[in-house]
Formats: C-alpha cells, structure tokens, sequence
C-alpha cells in the first residue's frame, strides 16, 4: 500500500510519498509559509501557519485561506475529530482554541479559554506569547487540550466550553506550592487511552503523568525528565513511547514502557543519540511505522514490529509536524471550491 505524508516545514507544506522501502517528496506548497501543523481528514487537509489556516481538497496540489473567524492567527496545532466529519480545532498563540464544524470553511473562538488566559497570566518561557495551547485528545464528545504554560483543558461538549480539570490548578507559576496529586503547569502533549475518556496521559517539563478519573487526580509516573512527546500503541495501551530529556533540548533520546509506565528502557537502535542539542517534538504513526520528528528538523521511522530507527525525508528543511493520509481510504466528500496554486 502506496501512503501519502504531509509534511510541515518552516519553508512550506511538502507532500511525501512511500515508494518501496523509502520515502520521497513529490511536490512542495504554500512555499514562503512557515507551517506549523498539518491534519488531514476525509481527503480534507488543513495547514496551520505563523498567519492563518490553508485548506487543500486535492491532496495539496491547490490551497485556499480558510481564516474566517480565527482572530488570532498563529496557529500551533491542528486536529480533526476522529469520528465527527468536519469537526476540526486550531490551538493558537497566545493560547486560545477555534473550532470548525465545516472542514475550515469558517471558524469559532472559544472566549471561556482566552479568559482562562488572561486570568491566570499563562506564558511562553521562549516567547511574548500569552501561552499556547499545542495539542488535542478526543474520546467521544470528551476532549482535551494542553496549554504550555498553563495546564490542561476538558471540553465534555464536542468543544462547544471548555474549562481547566481539577488536577491543573491555571496556575503557570513553576515555583508555586502544589497538591502532591496535581499536574505540572508546563504542559506539551496529553493523549487519552482508547478504553475510558477518563484514563489519560500528560508530558511537561518535569516528565510524565496519567490521571484515571478524567484529570482530577494524577500520578507522577516519570519524573526528573522533559518531555515534550508520547505514543500510545492502540493495540496494547500498556505500551508507551515517550522522548525524554535532561532538559529543553539536552540529551534527548526514545524509550518504552510496557507495563503502563512502571519500567522504561531506551529503544535507540539507528538512532544518533542522545540529541545533545535536540529533543523529540512529536511521535506519529503512520501505518506500520511510528514517525519521530525531532527539534532540530529532522524526521526518523521505525517499523512498530523491530523499531529500528533509520533517518528520512533528509532533504526536507525544518520539519515540524505530519500528518499521513492513505490512498485506498481517500473520499472527497465536498464540492469543488475555487481554488488557487500557491
């Protein structure tokens, strides 16, 4: 099976295709952006940048604007729903989530998070920004969001309000007193485990945390670390994969867990590490492999039966997020928009 990538640059959004055993770029677009996210659904992909949404119906040969209603434009991350068509959410700097219910065509602000925001005075260590919020989980109608610096967000509604769980104080403070059973404020990426919307994982600056009644409680699973990306096997969620470091972008490596986070051990096997200068920003399975994008640009996989770690996509410049999408399941379900070649 033949498999399209899309992958985000900070030069434009490339198209990628497996052919055989490697991966190669086809063609390049939105040239002159810098992407930062990229989700794709029922033939549908939407591409975040430093200013503004592009929507693609041709499998990113021709693109259109799709910022109607996004008052802040510097997208951070973009995710569709998994089963609800055309439902799709923008995390935004300074942190904020928009949502669509018409595959990007107009897009919502949600002011209960923005006053969130500025009540806590969330913050990005690196940027002016006023925070961000830089990842989704869906299960059924719950979902949730991850604010750095900031905390992590539940919506029971499809994404309609949003409020803080009660295990994540908003409080961005590093230094500030907390319960034993609370989460860090400095949240990178939360995932939810297929079996229970209430049984989810968190990765922060001070390492990893589950919590298994939707986030009022949680337990510091692996600390002393940074982390700032985690897998979770959908056929077996006792298998977890993480990329943890000293510190932000010092020593990062990749490591495993089979027993729920218990026990951890490095699966390292093609890889260059530890990344003295560089940590794993995301991981993401695309069909039999798991993709690791790296901080400094560059893209591995790995076969989920050895992972074996082998380079790809060299040439690409400054990658910073995937999104895959298989042939054999793509189905246009929209009219033909007027559209242009950018």
């Amino acid at each position: 099976m033949n498999s399209l990538l899309f992958v985000a640059t900070a030069q434009g959004l490339a198209v990628c295709e497996r052919q055989a055993d490697d991966w190669r770029e086809t063609r390049r677009s939105l040239v002159g952006h810098a992407v930062t996210s990229v989700s794709e659904c029922d033939g549908i992909i939407l591409a975040g940048t430093r200013d503004g949404i592009w929507r693609s119906d041709d499998l990113g040969q021709t693109w259109t604007e799709a910022s109607q209603g996004l008052t802040t434009r510097y997208v951070r991350w973009l995710a569709h729903h998994p089963t609800v068509a055309g439902l799709a959410f923008a995390g935004t700097e300074p942190a904020g989530i928009f949502v669509t219910e018409d595959y990007g065509a107009t897009w919502r602000g949600c002011p209960e998070v923005e006053r969130l925001r500025d009540h806590h005075g969330w913050f990005l260590p690196y940027s002016a920004g006023a925070g961000c919020v830089r990842s989704f989980a869906f299960h059924g109608s719950r979902i949730y969001a991850a604010v750095e610096v900031g905390g992590v967000l539940r919506s029971d509604d499809l994404g309609a309000t949003w409020h803080l769980v009660e295990g994540s104080t908003g409080n961005p403070d590093f230094n500030a007193p907390v319960l034993r059973t609370s989460l860090h404020p400095d949240i990178h990426e939360v995932a939810v485990l297929p079996a229970s919307a209430d049984v989810l994982l968190a990765v922060t600056m001070q390492g990893l945390y589950r919590s298994l009644d939707g986030g009022k409680k949680w337990l510091h699973l692996y600390a002393d670390c940074y982390i700032r990306s985690l897998w979770i096997d959908p056929a077996d969620p006792q298998h977890i994969i993480i990329g943890p470091a000293d510190d932000v972008a010092i020593n990062g490596q990749i490591e495993e867990t089979h027993d729920g986070g218990w026990s951890w051990h490095p699966i390292t096997a093609g890889l260059p590490v530890p990344w003295r200068r560089a940590v794993v920003e995301r991981l993401t399975q695309v069909d039999a492999e798991l993709f690791a994008v790296v901080s400094n640009g560059q893209i591995f996989a790995a076969p989920l039966e050895t992972l074996e770690w082998c380079r790809v996509l060299n040439n690409l410049p400054e990658v910073v997020a995937i999104a895959p999408l298989v042939r054999s399941n793509y189905v246009s379900q929209v009219p033909n928009h007027k559209t242009s070649n950018r």
